[in-house]
């Protein structure tokens, strides 16, 4: 009694800030600058995905690399970007491919970003041990997340947007509640640092790997795990991908290889016969993802470059692009809406967008 609750957002060691680089935050008819253009449609088309050709634009502004990007979900008309200058950015796509704003929040590189379902907010993780929650719009910082521990990973809920997961260095998931910052949960199986968390099955489960080179299956809420998939030739997959579906699911082996998982009707198991190569990923936890329709995957390398391949015929690349010079390609992002567009980003500091 007495004592007075802890600022939402103190911590850190940096009071969060957000620095727009435009003037009018509205339009002339009084609409936000996060809204879309009014004729932006939202979902993908009903043609399809088709695969880049040709560069388009670079985008630069962060001094260190870009460890990360994310489109705003179904409209796809902004980029957001996590930086290892400890800055996260936001990039207009559309219309004249400026950056709009810079929020700053972490005294060291931000490791992932997560944006809400509507996009108005999200998520960065820091190798400042820090997380925070973020008005898209305002810039305000809403919750920081401080507990010391080293979190490399940060995933929110699909239904319940003010829970978040992080995978952490100390072996453990953690599950806070954003509205007041507590932490409900604690997972720990694992037996080694926790590299990323995935949703499947509606939220209900997810799913984590690790440095331990297992993949486990957790019932949301339940500290138990349902099932691991634990195997002497498997390698540590630090990043992971879903489809639209969210019934198959794509993991970045260190081997050199992205596998895919099928989760449907409750049961998970590997496609072996979805196995994908050509690429080089050197230890490195790069980006694979689905394009829009699930027609392609795609996948980042050590060696700058970004690769295609059709899931229909997982063989050999359909398609790899030079995309950063001799610096790691760790990202790669399809538009949700044009759906030939892909964005990637490099630890050279740029954003690429093709077409």
């Amino acid at each position: 009694a007495g004592r007075e609750a802890p600022p939402a957002c103190g911590g850190g060691g940096r009071e969060p800030t957000a620095f727009f680089h435009f003037k009018q935050k509205e339009d002339y008819q009084g609409r936000s600058w996060l809204a879309a253009p009014k004729d932006r449609r939202t979902g993908p088309p009903s043609e399809g995905s088709f695969l880049p050709k040709r560069w388009l634009h670079t985008w630069s502004g962060h001094a260190k690399g870009v460890n990360a990007i994310r489109f705003m979900p179904k409209t796809g008309h902004l980029l957001l970007s996590a930086g290892l200058d400890g800055k996260v950015k936001i990039w207009d796509v559309t219309t004249n491919q400026k950056c709009l704003c810079t929020y700053m929040g972490h005294s060291k590189g931000v490791r992932d970003i997560s944006f809400s379902n509507d996009g108005r907010r999200f998520v960065s993780a820091g190798y400042d041990k820090v997380v925070r929650h973020w008005d898209t719009e305002t810039g305000k910082c809403l919750r920081t997340i401080d507990n010391g521990k080293m979190h490399f990973c940060a995933t929110l809920h699909p239904e319940h947007q003010n829970v978040v997961m992080t995978g952490c260095q100390d072996r453990k998931i953690y599950q806070f509640n954003l509205d007041s910052g507590d932490m409900i949960q604690e997972y720990n199986y694992h037996l080694g640092a926790v590299n990323s968390v995935t949703f499947i099955e509606n939220g209900t489960q997810f799913v984590s790997t690790s440095d331990d080179k297992t993949i486990r299956i957790w019932e949301y809420g339940i500290p138990v795990q349902i099932k691991y998939i634990a195997d002497p030739t498997m390698h540590s997959a630090p990043a992971v991908a879903s489809n639209a579906e969210n019934n198959v699911l794509l993991f970045q082996s260190l081997d050199n290889q992205v596998l895919s998982y099928s989760s449907r009707d409750g049961r998970f198991k590997q496609l072996k016969k979805k196995t994908f190569k050509g690429h080089n990923t050197a230890g490195y936890a790069c980006q694979v993802n689905f394009s829009p329709d699930g027609k392609y995957v795609m996948s980042g390398d050590s060696q700058g470059r970004c690769l295609f391949w059709e899931w229909q015929r997982p063989h050999k690349p359909a398609r790899v692009i030079a995309a950063h010079e001799e610096v790691v390609c760790i990202g790669c992002e399809w538009n949700p809406v044009e759906t030939s567009k892909v964005a990637t980003c490099g630890w050279d500091g740029l954003i690429k967008y093709w077409d």
